[in-house]
């Protein structure tokens, strides 16, 4: 085990390399910085950076003196579009641009990982490559990176998130699903506009567009099955330009939110059948146009166990993981390998997307330590990866 001094130096780095990260944040895809940074401090510590065909993204790995198979732990890099308010010293120069996602914790606390899993390589039976992620907001990230062949030889992947109303030190863990799927939807209506005083001579879209926003809602209530979880949400309505013209067109669109792949499979016909069959009952025609986004962040329940037993071992609270409706696209990974995602409790005042976010500090040398663990004790059961 690492001495408890060198735990200590290294908490005062990690404090370093996050308000570091946080004053400089940048958007989904353009981490070029961020990228340099990681690279510089992996390297400072020994740690060996792999080159992959990545134009934003870092991948290092430890390889343990004892051979074995190949897991990988992710963290994602990027910032939002978010002007902050925070207030804290070390806000971002980058105006209008903030890490309000705490993806800056997310990134600290993984390299920090990597540098205890370093200084632990005797313990160590098999390989950890680090996966510092591009886009995670922007749900193309996992993607980019699963395209350039980074998840090859990897047997298992872990991940976390920050939970700001968990107290540092509590870890929320739990098998299945814990992050919805994200789907978005379009529907575009077509009736006849007209002279909004002579209302028969037309077919109007936006009684249309109501009859059809009611409706949908009997998919959740009356199409599905009661212990499914499912949102059914309508965010835009676009129609007509001015007061006294029925317009010819209306459009919708909104996201639908499920914990179940099987309900979120049923939804876009059920979906289909409502908008057409309305639409074609008062005389306009009607499209659904659906653009599939996330799937579910579905643990995998072999490795619930062993990220349980790691939290207890190290002293942590373990929690029931509440789900949330957010999206992950850590899920990309699960429909490939095995993986498994934690909340890590850092005790903030605000939640996740709040210009005011930030977070207590103390909970990234918890992060460390427990993921540097967690791939130690993942790599020397038994049966791993046979």
């Amino acid at each position: 085990m690492v001495v408890q001094t060198v735990v200590d130096s290294l908490a005062e780095k990690l404090v370093a390399y996050r308000r570091e990260l946080h004053e400089y944040p940048e958007l989904s895809m353009h981490e070029v910085e961020t990228s340099k940074r990681i690279r510089q401090w992996l390297t400072e510590a020994g740690v060996t950076i792999l080159e992959y065909p990545l134009e934003v993204g870092v991948v290092a790995e430890v390889v343990g003196e004892k051979s074995g198979p190949t897991i990988a732990i992710r963290a994602d890099i990027d910032a939002l579009p978010i002007k902050e308010e925070s207030g804290v010293p070390f806000s971002s120069k980058n105006d209008g641009v903030m890490h309000a996602c705490g993806h800056d914790f997310h990134t600290t606390s993984i390299i920090g990982a990597a540098i205890l899993l370093k200084q632990r390589r005797a313990e160590l039976k098999g390989t950890v490559r680090f996966i510092f992620q591009p886009a995670e907001e922007i749900a193309q990230g996992a993607l980019y990176v699963v395209n350039a062949g980074v998840l090859e030889g990897v047997e298992a992947i872990f991940g976390m998130h920050n939970k700001p109303d968990l107290p540092v030190g509590t870890i929320g863990i739990k098998e299945g699903s814990l992050m919805a799927s994200v789907d978005r939807f379009e529907i575009e209506i077509e009736g006849i506009g007209g002279h909004a005083g002579i209302p028969n001579n037309t077919i109007d879209p936006i009684i249309v567009a109501g009859q059809i926003i009611t409706a949908l809602q009997t998919i959740v209530s009356r199409n599905l099955n009661a212990f499914d979880n499912v949102v059914v949400s309508i965010t835009q309505i676009h129609s007509g330009t001015t007061w006294n013209v029925i317009p010819e067109r209306a459009v919708l669109e909104g996201t639908v939110r499920t914990f179940q792949t099987a309900a979120r499979e049923k939804v876009p016909e059920l979906m289909k059948r409502t908008v057409e069959g309305i639409a074609s009952g008062l005389g306009a025609k009607a499209e659904l146009k659906w653009y599939p986004y996330l799937p579910v962040v579905d643990n995998d329940a072999a490795l619930e166990t062993i990220t349980k037993e790691t939290a207890l071992e190290l002293g942590y609270d373990v929690v029931v993981a509440e789900k949330s409706p957010a999206g992950e696209d850590f899920a990309y990974y699960q429909t490939k390998i095995p993986g498994f995602f934690v909340w890590m409790g850092v005790d903030g005042p605000k939640e996740w997307h709040h210009p005011q976010f930030t977070l207590n500090e103390d909970a990234l040398i918890v992060a460390a330590n427990y993921f540097s663990s967690l791939a130690i004790n993942v790599l020397n059961q038994e049966n791993f990866g046979k």
